[in-house]
């Protein structure tokens, strides 16, 4: 029997028009597919417990061997919806942010965004579970993935960080792209962009197999205006960038 390579995909909204491609491609017969939160995901690739990984790219400099496979990422142009800052008051009185344990590299751009485009110092909490109950007062908190979509109608102050980095740099950000952790068969590859390509292109067939209860925002704009899918080549620059900016002391 040929290899199965072991995949691990994001479990949020923002990823299934990847795991649709996926689960209509036929390559579930070569791989094993595992869903995790992002944090997990990098975990797993940085232990070799799976092959690829759909993760955050805070932790490409940590891995010994990283390669991208594929032109598909989880990016935005501008504002993006589920990766803010979240407060009962304006920036300029916020005191102390709760910091989302779920996606390094979302916690790795709020604190950039923090410093150089608001050009703060705050007090950095790093959150538990129930973090979220606790955003009040000067005490704000960086909420991402669907619970961030949740979020935008309960807080006065939503700080769009995706929006704050093409502002600061004007380029377009990454939080996340499927990289692997080693060499992979270019054959695999194509057909791992085709069935990537597949559910980015029927977003339609996405959202209509979404249970209404986690329509909890307008996920045909999620989907074609917040998220943009295509590792273009100006996406490659900002994550140059984000990078640089993390390497520096």
């Amino acid at each position: 029997m040929s290899k199965r390579w072991r995949i691990g995909a994001v479990s949020y909204l923002n990823t299934r028009p990847f795991l649709l491609g996926i689960e209509q491609s036929g390559l579930m017969e070569q791989i094993e597919l595992v869903k995790d939160y992002p944090a997990k995901i990098a975990k797993a690739l940085l232990d070799d417990t799976i092959d690829i990984g759909l993760v955050p790219v805070a932790v490409i400099p940590l891995l010994k061997d990283p390669h991208y496979i594929s032109e598909y990422c989880i990016g935005a142009e501008g504002e993006v919806a589920s990766v803010a800052i979240f407060s009962e008051v304006p920036m300029e009185q916020i005191e102390k942010i709760y910091l989302d344990h779920q996606s390094r590299t979302s916690v790795q751009l709020a604190r950039l965004m923090v410093a150089l485009f608001w050009e703060k110092e705050v007090e950095w909490i790093q959150a538990d579970e129930s973090y979220i109950e606790h955003i009040g007062g000067t005490t704000a908190g960086v909420i991402i993935g669907d619970r961030a979509l949740v979020a935008q109608k309960r807080f006065p102050y939503v700080y769009d960080l995706a929006e704050a980095w093409k502002n600061y740099t004007g380029l377009p950000f990454v939080f996340a792209t499927w990289i692997s952790n080693k060499p992979i068969p270019e054959d695999f590859m194509q057909l791992f962009d085709q069935a990537n390509a597949y559910g980015v292109n029927h977003i339609d067939d996405v959202i209509a197999k979404i249970d209404d209860k986690e329509k909890v925002y307008d996920l045909k704009k999620y989907y074609t205006q917040n998220i943009s899918y295509k590792f273009t080549e100006a996406k490659k620059q900002g994550l140059a960038l984000f990078l640089k900016l993390l390497s520096k002391p």
